[in-house]
């Protein structure tokens, strides 16, 4: 025998056409329009004039989602490129000494030029971080900084 929550008999509370039913949606805002209690403070007055547009909150906003994978995309890049090289340097010279011992030009090794090359890489992982930060991350992130502060005076002129 299995468990029927809203039974065949009208006046049960779990019946799906009993007032009360629990699991029937009720609206809350049954307060009645006039004070209930001496001490309590009247009622706000209703809205004048058109409902401003209601605004997703700051932190859901979309444009700071692309915020964070615009500055993650950037760190990820300029990282894998200075790391990357310098990663790549130390494992040529632990498992291919021959490789790196071999003369490029007038007894100049393969390990110090790619050494030698190690400072240019830095500074062009540094380029490329300004670089993207310059084109991609800074007009989000003016957007975003504009964007609050127009949202701050609304808000400041609304309470007054």
């Amino acid at each position: 025998m299995s468990y029927d929550p809203s039974p065949s008999y009208p006046h049960h509370p779990y019946h799906p056409h009993h007032p009360y039913n629990p699991y029937q949606h009720q609206p809350h805002d049954s307060s009645p329009p006039y004070s209930t209690y001496p001490w309590q403070p009247p009622a706000p007055p209703g809205p004048t004039g058109p409902r401003p547009r209601p605004r997703p909150a700051l932190g859901h906003h979309s444009d700071l989602r692309i915020l964070r994978s615009a500055y993650r995309w950037q760190r990820r890049t300029a990282t894998l490129t200075a790391l990357g090289y310098f990663t790549l340097f130390l494992i040529l010279s632990a498992f291919a000494p021959g490789f790196m011992a071999s003369t490029v030009t007038d007894g100049l090794p393969t390990g110090l030029l790619l050494a030698m090359v190690q400072l240019p890489v830095t500074w062009l992982a540094i380029a490329l971080y300004e670089h993207t930060a310059r084109r991609y991350v800074d007009p989000i992130a003016d957007r975003i900084r504009r964007e609050s502060e127009l949202n701050a005076k609304r808000e400041e002129a609304g309470k007054r």
